[in-house]
């Protein structure tokens, strides 16, 4: 027999309301994964064509690189799914190709004669690719429930 009396469990949140709250962080994480492919798309888009000393730089491959490494990483973070990915991956992709089609008016935001552009849609393609084919090879996560 025991002389101290048993203790009550510490009051836990109803699980539901986790639930909830976990779901509703997983949609507003995947929503800013979403934003943030159109935003470093436009940023990309505007620096295709920044120019020194009248020579055409790569900046945007590099941003592209980087931005769509940190875009696949977060979202599969903040969603915490494989296909995360795809997230960040299809506005962008719709940004590029809208980009390099030619408006009634005849404005073009990609042109074919612009290698930066060019290498910007192909380096970003396949950053996103390794990503999501990392992805599918990766050993299932070990959950810890408990």
């Amino acid at each position: 027999m025991s002389v101290v009396p048993p203790q009550a469990p510490a009051p836990t949140p109803p699980r539901r309301a986790q639930r909830l709250l976990d779901v509703a962080l997983r949609v507003v994480g995947g929503l800013v994964a979403v934003v943030g492919a159109v935003a470093t798309g436009l940023l990309e888009l505007i620096l295709s064509t920044a120019r020194v000393g009248g020579q055409l730089i790569g900046v945007s491959v590099l941003v592209a690189i980087v931005a769509n490494i940190a875009l696949g990483w977060f979202a599969y973070a903040a969603v915490g799914r494989r296909w995360a990915v795809v997230l960040p991956a299809t506005p962008w992709f719709v940004l590029m190709g809208a980009a390099a089609v030619r408006t009634s008016e005849g404005d073009l935001l990609l042109a074919g004669d612009n290698w930066v552009g060019l290498a910007m849609i192909v380096v970003g393609a396949m950053t996103f690719a390794v990503l999501g084919f990392r992805q599918v090879l990766a050993p299932p996560p070990v959950r810890r429930d408990g």
